[in-house]
């Protein structure tokens, strides 16, 4: 009876520390799912982020083409064409060089966003099989009760039992008694 309640008391303790480690399961999953939807929101913003600086990059390769065709117009201002284009250079490299770094961030972000997919598919799937650990021990203890019940009604009938053999045993030696005290009423009669 002991041995069957200490193995109740381990099952309830093992289908305790399951339910814990499910709950941390489903708090790590949403965890990265709330991260993968801040790595998807980076990831519109710089590719928003992109597309300005390509319109941006259009607009000023557009505007030196203009200033090249004024500056074969007008030579009189070409020290001051000339001083425009280099400062409209140097803001195309900027623009280019923003531009890749943008793309370089981009990749990053992506990666960041697989990874943090594999990780929450990862934690989906552990989640799924200690959903099934503790379904599997649930059976298993309704299992183990209804067991428990069989053997307290076996125990209950095996003590019934045992007080009519009890009673019997108790009838038994009064009678035996009774048959001892006439045997020696006959022996001493006899004798």
């Amino acid at each position: 009876m002991d041995a069957i309640k200490k193995k109740m008391q381990a099952m309830k303790v093992e289908k305790d520390n399951a339910m814990d480690r499910s709950d941390v399961c489903e708090v790590a999953a949403k965890e990265a799912k709330a991260r993968a939807s801040r790595a998807e929101e980076e990831v519109a913003d710089l590719v928003k982020k992109a597309q300005q600086l390509e319109v941006e990059l259009d607009k000023t390769q557009e505007e030196l083409m203009t200033r090249a065709e004024q500056l074969k117009d007008k030579e009189n201002t070409l020290s001051a064409a000339e001083l425009e284009v280099n400062c409209l250079n140097r803001r195309v490299q900027a623009l280019e060089a923003d531009l890749e770094t943008c793309e370089d961030k981009l990749v990053l972000a992506g990666n960041k966003l697989d990874k943090a997919a594999t990780a929450a598919d990862d934690s989906d799937r552990m989640r799924k099989v200690l959903e099934s650990k503790a379904t599997a021990d649930e059976g298993r203890m309704t299992k183990l009760e209804d067991e428990l019940k069989g053997v307290r009604a076996e125990a209950e009938n095996c003590d019934t039992k045992y007080e009519e053999v009890q009673r019997r045993l108790q009838q038994v030696e009064g009678e035996l008694e009774r048959a001892e005290e006439r045997a020696d009423v006959g022996e001493i009669k006899i004798v």
